[in-house]
């Protein structure tokens, strides 16, 4: 009896390639290049996605430490500190610095006698009139070339107070133990007042 002859595994050797346009080696290398370039193509993509942002953050990190810096050491060798009093300080000294202020400053001193608050800010002219009704007080207070802040407290923060001005000045005193509070403005800028304050209570 004859036996049908089988058809041939593909698995043998011998076995007919298929054609090219249909699997055959040069479309496999074909699509091998194709999967590189691809893996490369998403390997670029995901590097400038992480690496450029990445990037603009460490240089904006920088600015930023390098302007606090620049507040640190512009500051520092009058004693005042750069940034905002605590809003404790704030409260207890009466200070209420505006929102949106800049260059604002600081220093407190403390003795068994007298507690002061030294602070600075640059605001707006709706900022100071905000911040004189927030203490009690209102422009028609101010007196030209009339610098409250006596000499010594000066010193001590070294505010000097010699540009153009103009400069206007009051002393709002309330009855203890509330504060007694000092303020000195510089109006060189017309839109943007400078505010130097020195509070001062007794416990």
């Amino acid at each position: 009896m004859t036996v049908p002859r089988q058809p041939s595994s593909p698995d043998r050797s011998g076995a007919p390639e298929p054609p090219d346009g249909e699997g055959g080696p040069a479309r496999r290398t074909e699509a091998r290049s194709h999967m590189i370039r691809r893996r490369w193509l998403t390997a670029i993509i995901i590097v400038l996605l992480i690496g450029v942002p990445a990037g603009y953050l460490v240089i904006s990190a920088n600015q930023s430490r390098n302007s606090g810096r620049d507040k640190e050491d512009k500051y520092s060798a009058t004693g005042l500190t750069a940034g905002w009093p605590s809003r404790v300080q704030r409260r207890l000294y009466d200070v209420p610095v505006q929102p949106y202020s800049e260059e604002v400053a600081y220093y407190e001193t403390n003795n068994w006698r007298t507690s002061r608050l030294y602070v600075q800010f640059l605001t707006s002219n709706a900022g100071l009139t905000r911040f004189l009704k927030q203490i009690g007080s209102e422009e028609s207070a101010f007196k030209a070339d009339d610098i409250t802040i006596s000499k010594r407290d000066r010193n001590v923060v070294g505010w000097e107070f010699t540009g153009p001005g103009p400069w206007y000045g009051l002393t709002h005193r309330q009855k203890d133990p509330a504060p007694t509070l000092d303020v000195v403005v510089d109006r060189s800028n017309a839109q943007h007042p400078m505010v130097y304050v020195v509070s001062t209570t007794t416990p």
